[in-house]
């Protein structure tokens, strides 16, 4: 249940976007300002709003928390959600520089982009099977801070799922084939993270009905070219002081990026 005031929304939505923008991501949250998950949310989408007002584009979402673990230590019983930028979307061997970030933090992560305008009432599995025009392998970019009282959940949500760019890779394009996969997860030729036996399409869409559905709710509908991050299989990784970050997969293609 939500409890804010539009007042308070307005207010707390101005202070997150200005933190935002400072490189300062969730300050105001150092008050342990006290905040409801549906509070969250609804600052997470003024946000969104403000940010579309001064010429933002947004082109899709991410699907976060997919992981059972990750939503136990967040406080949720569901997956959480946020918006995608244009601004923040890199391909990959980009450079970028840690200092626009806090605490850099990257997942391994798939993603897909859409062929046609999403029904959400038609949303079975194979219906969202047939409207990808594409899957990427990817590194998401993420701000790991957390300021406030655990669990972390609301601030997560207030924050954009504390997502901060998307580093995307080439496209395969779509299969209805089941396709076994690895993921990994490297810094400077290090391997931190990997995950064997995903399987496409099962695994990666797993979540992709309902975030439609949670969309659907709010009157936002997934549209012909939205990128969809599917979600990561575990927590961000601090880059700390390495700086080559690669994603590889062995069905679906590699990913870099450099943070200087």
């Amino acid at each position: 249940m939500a409890y804010l005031s539009q007042k308070e929304i307005d207010l707390y939505s101005n202070k997150i976007l200005e933190d935002y923008d400072s490189k300062n991501p969730s300050a105001v949250f150092k008050n342990k300002i006290d905040l409801t998950n549906e509070d969250a949310l609804l600052i997470q989408s003024n946000v969104a709003q403000l940010r579309k007002k001064r010429g933002e584009e947004i082109i899709g979402y991410k699907i976060g928390c997919v992981s059972k673990n990750t939503q136990k230590k967040m406080g949720f019983n569901q997956p959480a959600c946020g918006y995608l930028w244009k601004s923040e979307l890199y391909q990959s061997g980009i450079t970028l520089n840690k200092k626009d970030y806090t605490n850099p933090s990257m997942e391994a992560e798939f993603g897909i982009i859409l062929n046609r305008d999403i029904k959400s009432e038609l949303a079975s599995f194979e219906y969202i099977l047939q409207s990808i025009e594409g899957i990427y392998p990817l590194i998401e970019i993420h701000n790991l801070v957390f300021y406030g009282n655990e669990p972390y959940g609301a601030e997560l949500l207030a924050n954009n799922a504390i997502h901060a760019g998307v580093v995307l890779g080439s496209k395969t394009k779509m299969t209805s084939d089941k396709i076994e996969t690895d993921l990994k997860l490297i810094y400077d030729q290090e391997v931190m993270d990997t995950w064997n036996n995903k399987i496409w399409p099962a695994d990666m869409l797993s979540e992709l009905n309902w975030l439609i559905k949670e969309q659907a709710r709010n009157n936002n509908y997934l549209k012909k070219g939205d990128l969809i991050l599917t979600g990561a299989y575990g927590f961000p990784v601090p880059i700390k002081d390495k700086k080559l970050v690669e994603v590889t997969s062995s069905a679906f293609g590699n990913v870099k990026a450099t943070f200087d």
